[in-house]
């Protein structure tokens, strides 16, 4: 793991991880111990996702962890929530990975973490929902349907639904949702506005 470690510091906006098969983190990046306000990559060791960020959140990451450990089947372009460098949340792409031992038993997973926009090109080339994702984060603010989404995307709401299951594990209104909430958080972090005002804008 070390040695993969050392191979992923050097590249820009990819970040690194290894937890063992309790979802406990044993390796990050320095990216990631930024992210996580820790100074020392010994400040990671042991802890989970639950240590770090919400509820919500962490229990979707440990879900996707368990998913890895029980099939060995790797986890690619995972579309989910996570800290910017701000410590803010917003969109990003994780790869996980099965990491075994010599008798080939799955015993933890690895995997790395690269922002959506420097990813997305290779996430959504074939599912037909890029121009939606686009339009939801552009336009949050304003009133728009699932029926609307679906319409620019070129298929039925249903089809819209299972498309963004498929890829983001979640609904496309559940998506614009967080989406929203993400954005109202930045701005209550951001600026003095008062939170009512937020709130009606969202």
């Amino acid at each position: 793991v070390t040695q993969f470690q050392q191979l992923f510091e050097n590249l820009p906006d990819v970040y690194f991880f290894a937890k063992d098969a309790h979802s406990r983190l044993m390796a990050a990046s320095r990216p990631i111990l930024q992210r996580l306000q820790l100074q020392s990559e010994d400040q990671i060791i042991g802890t989970t996702d639950h240590d770090h960020f919400p509820t919500h959140i962490a229990d979707n990451f440990v879900r996707d962890d368990q998913q890895v450990l029980t099939t060995g089947q790797p986890l690619i372009n995972r579309v989910e929530i996570w800290y910017t460098e701000h410590r803010l949340l917003d969109w990003y792409v994780t790869d996980k990975l099965p990491l075994r031992n010599m008798q080939g038993e799955v015993v933890g997973i690895m995997g790395t973490v690269r922002s959506y926009e420097g990813g997305r090109k290779h996430v959504l080339p074939y599912t037909q929902i890029s121009d939606a994702v686009e339009y939801i984060r552009k336009r949050h603010r304003g009133k728009i349907t699932v029926a609307e989404v679906a319409a620019l995307a070129g298929v039925s709401p249903r089809q819209l639904h299972r498309r963004f299951q498929e890829v983001f594990g979640m609904s496309a209104l559940d998506f614009l949702t967080k989406t929203r909430m993400q954005a109202a958080s930045e701005e209550l972090l951001k600026t003095d506005r008062p939170i009512v005002d937020i709130a009606i804008d969202f």
